[in-house]
């Protein structure tokens, strides 16, 4: 269906732009242009919603771009704003007449911004700051004026390069202090003291045990201004072509978060990372004011692999193995992803503001994905004298070109049919971090659990729904199971927990909600959209083309999934999902399909309020709300003070309580995870199988979502077999 819709699309398309951009003439106008004209078009003509560009999308879109290009507002001042008001309401009439002149004028008022500052942090960094006063800063700049003249934006400078370097100042005091005492490196990192030290050497200069404070702060400021140089180096080398991308894609993001335009370069990197090759660190990023934000982790990458860095983390500055690091603030997301890229086997010194607030530095070491932790993995869970069984999936997996291949279904299939034979009694699906996937393989999978029906509906813009549906009566598995989610569950993984809610098949155990993506992207070459082109590669756009809902008739977009059982963890109250996105489509409902819900006995409300009670109990679950209420109030303070011993003392207190929460790591469940004898034959030739599998089985013991997961499955099984055996007593 993806691909027939695509090719649906692209005939479409082709039929009238091969008419429309062959007798337009862009003889006189650049590649600009013409991709402005191109992307608009395929946004207007192929996007499930297209907006209106009108004076509203006008503005926004001069908002947003102003808001990327400066979000700390320390290079243009108010008069700039003001003299670009004038397009703020012209910038759709520009899209409709290719007219680039709003961004002409911005992207030649920002260079020379930018040359400017370059004056403005060197001559603020040539004299000492003065941490013993009281003042502070407030880091959320969203609420900020611009600077009415020079005086203002040097103050704004001021504090900013104050902040930044408070941090470096208070790493060095206290390695310094360290290695004065000789005393435990614990509070500084793994051996930063003798790295700090060997580096001062190799510079010629003073290491940190010799130097007096005053000294410290000097090092800490040619830090700052060395990193900021490399920085603006860096920025000096972007052509205006980069900067054009960039305005292409805040008029893109208008119309949603998924939509996307792919500059040449980047289309190829996306086929890859589509083919299933990354190498990196194995994460997916989001630009933030204060850096770049973590919002997905890949399975089997670097940080999967080395679980210091979560989802919700802010990477505030970029470091070489050892060299000094860079500070993103600021940085464009492209380029801040290629500091942190790089070749496998190369270190990379991550600055981190963790989810609770503090801050450390994480090293990763780049590698190559790997594909075998993506796929489906089980171990058999023993509580007593009973087994049950868990899958895990971390997505819905699938090879395009020939389905035949391993795919998610076909896998998760095996499994079960694995633990049927080892003798579980129950059964567990993780979908938590599940992203999604194949459309596909949902509507297989779902039906493993069901005789037959529709398990999802999808519409397409103008379009009648579409229900896809399980036509295979069969039933793989029809014993007690549980689907676990969290906020970070998404697309595939929603369509699926849905399906089994509705049906009543399944006790959904998780956070509040999932993620709430409930639409469908394709991926257009622009290219095959312009009968000739002069300008080389055009690149491509990815279009959100569907939106899809559960068969009750709601959508999952924006709400999710609600879990039957809500379980805490530290995002509860932190906003993750797609309604913490910019312009995200609405919620809406279309008729029902027709189903029947599941004939085997489930006690939804029975089970819900014996797991309600059983939670009121556990420790572990008081302490996950804790810990999450304290998460949130960390993201919502975004004052910091700038006086040293004020700012010490707030950190020391963060820290304290950072470690209290890592008591949540200690949980023991008293389960007990065992490999299944195929992949117990495995280990005799595969020692690092078998170490991930252990370490697997390790965090999973202390998993409380598991741990009520298999109450509930010894519920389910209980109240089956006293509603068979009653049915047997009114037959006797």
């Amino acid at each position: 269906m993806k691909k027939n819709l695509i090719l649906v699309l692209l005939v479409g398309m082709v039929a009238v732009a091969s008419c429309s951009f062959t007798n337009k003439s862009f003889e006189n106008d650049d590649k600009d242009k013409l991709l402005l004209d191109l992307i608009t078009y395929v946004l207007e003509k192929g996007h499930y919603e297209p907006k209106e560009i009108n004076d509203k999308f006008s503005a926004n879109v001069f908002e947003d771009f102003l808001d990327i290009l400066d979000p700390t507002k320390r290079y243009f001042l108010e008069s700039d704003i003001k003299e670009f008001e004038k397009y703020k309401y012209q910038i759709d009439d520009q899209i409709k007449n290719t007219d680039i002149s709003f961004f002409s004028v911005v992207h030649e008022r920002l260079i020379q911004r930018m040359d400017e500052a370059k004056e403005i942090y060197a001559e603020i960094l040539s004299e000492p700051f003065d941490y013993t006063i009281k003042e502070d800063i407030n880091v959320d700049y969203s609420e900020e004026p611009y600077a009415s003249n020079r005086r203002q934006l040097k103050e704004r400078w001021r504090k900013q390069l104050k902040y930044n370097t408070l941090g470096v100042y208070d790493n060095k005091v206290t390695i310094r202090k360290t290695a004065l005492s000789g005393s435990s490196k614990e509070d500084v990192g793994p051996d930063m003291a003798s790295v700090e030290i060997e580096r001062a050497k190799d510079n010629g200069s003073k290491n940190l045990k010799d130097m007096t404070l005053a000294e410290v702060e000097v090092a800490s400021r040619e830090n700052v201004k060395k990193n900021l140089d490399e920085y603006f180096d860096f920025v000096s080398d972007l052509e205006r072509k980069d900067w054009f991308v960039q305005y292409l894609n805040t008029i893109v993001d208008e119309f949603d978060p998924h939509t996307f335009y792919f500059a040449p370069e980047e289309k190829d990197k996306f086929d890859i990372s589509m083919s299933g090759k990354f190498e990196g660190i194995g994460a997916r990023l989001q630009k933030k004011t204060e850096g770049a934000k973590i919002v997905e982790i890949i399975s089997g990458g670097p940080v999967w692999r080395d679980k210091t860095l979560e989802v919700g983390d802010e990477i505030l500055k970029v470091g070489q193995d050892g060299d000094e690091p860079i500070d993103i603030v600021g940085m464009r997301l492209d380029d801040a992803i290629k500091l942190i890229k790089g070749p496998k086997g190369t270190v990379v010194d991550l600055t981190v503001r963790k989810v609770d607030g503090t801050v450390e530095v994480v090293s990763i070491t780049r590698d190559v994905v790997e594909l075998e932790e993506s796929y489906a993995k089980s171990a058999t869970v023993i509580k007593g004298d009973r087994k049950y069984g868990l899958i895990d999936l971390p997505k819905f997996y699938v090879d395009f070109e020939d389905y035949t291949e391993r795919n998610a279904a076909s896998d998760v299939a095996k499994e079960v049919e694995r633990l049927k034979e080892a003798g579980a009694e129950g059964l567990i699906l993780d979908l938590r971090d599940n992203g999604g996937g194949s459309l596909k393989t949902v509507v297989e999978m779902a039906g493993l659990f069901i005789k037959d029906g529709p398990i999802v509906q999808v519409r397409s813009s103008g379009q009648r729904k579409e229900i896809h549906e399980d036509k295979d009566e069969r039933i793989q598995w029809d014993g007690p199971l549980v689907i676990l989610v969290n906020e970070l569950s998404a697309s595939a993984s929603e369509i699926l927990a849905a399906a089994m809610q509705d049906y009543k098949r399944a006790i959904v155990i998780g956070s509040k909600q999932t993620f709430g993506k409930g639409t469908v992207q394709n991926v257009i070459p622009l290219d095959n959209i312009v009968r000739s082109n002069e300008h080389g590669e055009l690149g491509a756009i990815k279009l959100t083309t569907q939106k899809f809902y559960r068969i009750n008739g709601g959508s999952t977009q924006l709400e999710g999934v609600k879990s039957d059982i809500v379980v805490p963890d530290r995002y509860s109250y932190i906003d993750l999902g797609e309604r913490d996105q910019d312009n995200p489509l609405g919620w809406d409902r279309i008729s029902p399909a027709d189903y029947n819900t599941w004939e085997g006995y489930l006690d939804y409300e029975g089970t819900i309020a014996r797991s309600k009670a059983r939670m009121a109990t556990n420790n572990q679950i008081k302490m996950l709300e804790e810990n999450a209420r304290w998460v949130k109030e960390q993201q919502d303070e975004n004052v910091v003070s700038l006086n040293y011993e004020q700012y010490k003392t707030e950190q020391e207190a963060n820290k304290r309580k950072s470690d209290y929460f890592k008591a949540l790591r200690d949980y023991d469940s008293k389960l007990t995870f065992e490999s299944l004898k195929y992949e117990q034959e495995l280990f005799t030739q595969d020692e690092i199988l078998r170490e991930k599998r252990d370490r697997w089985h390790n965090e999973l013991a202390k998993d409380v979502y598991v741990e009520e997961a298999v109450s509930v499955l010894e519920d389910l099984k209980l109240t089956a077999m006293k509603h068979q055996n009653a049915k047997l007593a009114v037959k006797g």
